[in-house]
């Protein structure tokens, strides 16, 4: 057997709070032309995950972890996905980390140092961060992860241009300075940066990190979630009627569009064959049909709800009578 080392695997890992952009940017990783391959590692936070249903299908090897912040419960389940992955280093090119829009990136990108297994056999390439650019003062207020995600960025895409003026975005660009002064920042809409300017970027700075965290590499994960966000989720078999959707959700946003962080959803709409996704940030709410059921597959409709202060009865019941009569 040969002594020579083999190359090590660059990972990315994309972050960012609730609902800046992270999964748009990781379709258009997967979707563009760049002929490169990549295993993809989604977490979520909530009991029903939906994020790898919004994920485009690809060829790509998309592993899904639910019920734990990346940087806490499930850093073990990373630690085993990697090196299940490298058993098969011949498939893929990358590996991307798409983590949970509460985690502090801190913890994460420890796993790949202090992990030894996994040191020998990926390199930590960048940490890029996604940011509202519309919502981010209000993070910064009232959320410590938002301001990690950023203090650890190599690259942050201030994304959501097209909801704020010139004069907005110079503002939050100088708080995104002021946390982190050397990071590149690139401004898009629709997480429409360059490919090559998000991967394969060699970016990833331990000496900067250490310059800020002392004590990085000891391990120790002493970060706290912000207890009052929490996470509720539903599942429901009959189709939904999507105007008694419409009008539910134009309500509860309207009335709890402040408390709900995020928002999101695959729904089964009666006669239709493609899936719904719906998502919403705060009041602002989008949803369009995505690929279609698989066959045979059971067509239940899931909504998630990050936020504050949520009354569950309340809103499975409001979820529950959006479905069609039996």
């Amino acid at each position: 057997m040969s002594d020579t080392p083999r190359e090590t695997v660059p990972v990315t890992v994309l972050t960012g709070y609730l609902g800046a952009g992270k999964t748009t940017l990781l379709n258009r990783i997967l979707t563009e032309n760049h002929g490169q391959k990549f295993a993809v590692v989604i977490n979520e936070f909530g009991e029903l995950g939906v994020d790898n249903d919004l994920v485009v299908d690809a060829d790509e090897e998309v592993f899904e972890m639910n019920n734990g912040c990346i940087c806490c419960t499930v850093r073990g389940d990373l630690i085993r996905i990697l090196a299940g992955l490298m058993k098969r280093r011949d498939r893929f090119d990358g590996i991307i980390v798409e983590t949970t829009g509460l985690a502090d990136p801190a913890p994460v990108a420890q796993t790949f140092f202090v992990d030894e297994d996994v040191k020998k056999a990926t390199r930590l390439d960048s940490i890029v961060t996604v940011v509202d650019a519309k919502h981010l003062a209000q993070r910064l207020n009232d959320s410590r992860e938002a301001e990690g995600q950023i203090a650890f960025a190599d690259l942050i895409l201030l994304n959501k241009m097209d909801l704020v003026s010139e004069a907005e975005a110079a503002v939050v660009e100088e708080k995104i300075r002021a946390i982190n002064p050397t990071v590149e920042v690139i401004r898009t809409t629709n997480s429409a940066a360059p490919i090559a300017s998000v991967i394969g970027r060699d970016a990833f700075s331990l000496e900067r990190i250490l310059a800020r965290e002392p004590d990085f590499l000891s391990g120790e994960d002493d970060h706290e979630h912000d207890s009052e966000v929490n996470s509720m989720s539903f599942e429901v078999s009959r189709p939904i009627d999507p105007e008694k959707f419409n009008a539910w959700m134009t309500e509860l946003l309207a009335n709890k569009g402040q408390d709900l962080l995020r928002t999101k959803g695959i729904l089964a709409y009666p006669g239709e064959d493609r899936r719904f996704a719906f998502q919403a940030v705060h009041m602002i709410a989008d949803g369009d049909y995505i690929s279609p059921w698989k066959p045979g597959q059971e067509r239940k409709s899931r909504i998630v709800f990050i936020g504050r202060d949520l009354n569950r009865p309340q809103l499975r019941r409001g979820f529950e009578a959006c479905q069609v009569e039996a």
